[in-house]
């Protein structure tokens, strides 16, 4: 399985005929290293939240690709009314799909949908652990520190995706904090960087993280579980 960090919190997951992108903010994403046209063949596309930084180019990627988009229920109405092939979900849930199991993990944030001068209902904002051919991986959407990360320390996380950049999320220290209560194998930081107002310093993260094996990714670096 070949996992690719795209920056911002942009992960694209391929596993044989199974091609998922996570958060996709290509457009307007500064540090994306390719553009939203040279995605192709997507087959399923995760969206934590409704914020325009996080549910990005889904509408577009989702049409052209004819993928199936795995969202909360409010936002899944949305897309549905969009026209879009869509799974609902919420926080607890867990559901069996032909490429392996979805759990939507909580998240403490908003999860607004902008529409034109309007910010829309979004429903709870929430994390993704995805596990495939026995391999589990955790995006945390973006999120504060909190207690219920303890829970996640029994899954046995393969490879964690959290978000480090402060303001709006965990900072270093919380996610530091947070790896030492999921215990996870491996761990990538994201959310930092795009905007001034998450500026981080990935490497801090990394000294400060004793629970975990830091991979400091640059956008467009993979990893293979």
């Amino acid at each position: 399985m070949k996992v690719t960090f795209l920056g911002h919190s942009v992960v694209l997951i391929e596993k044989d005929g199974f091609k998922a992108i996570v958060d996709p903010f290509i457009t307007g994403n500064g540090l994306c290293p390719i553009k939203a046209e040279e995605l192709n063949d997507l087959t399923h596309i995760f969206i934590t939240h409704g914020h325009s930084d996080h549910m990005g180019d889904c509408i577009e990627l989702a049409k052209k690709c004819d993928a199936t988009v795995i969202a909360n229920h409010e936002i899944a109405h949305y897309l549905t009314k969009k026209g879009l092939d869509v799974h609902s979900m919420h926080i607890g849930g867990k559901f069996n799909f032909d490429f392996g199991t979805v759990k939507m993990t909580p998240a403490l944030h908003g999860s607004g949908i902008e529409e034109g001068d309007d910010m829309l209902y979004g429903g709870n904002p929430c994390g993704f652990l995805i596990e495939i051919d026995g391999k589990k991986i955790y995006h945390a959407g973006d999120t504060g520190l909190t207690m219920d990360m303890k829970l996640l320390e029994d899954e046995h996380i393969d490879l964690a995706f959290l978000p480090i950049g402060g303001n709006f999320t965990m900072d270093v220290k919380d996610a530091a904090r947070a790896c030492e209560f999921i215990k996870p194998d491996r761990v990538v930081p994201i959310h930092y960087d795009t905007f001034d107002l998450i500026k981080a310093d990935p490497k801090k993260f990394k000294k400060r993280a004793e629970y975990a094996e830091v991979v400091i990714l640059n956008p467009g670096d993979a990893i293979i579980l």
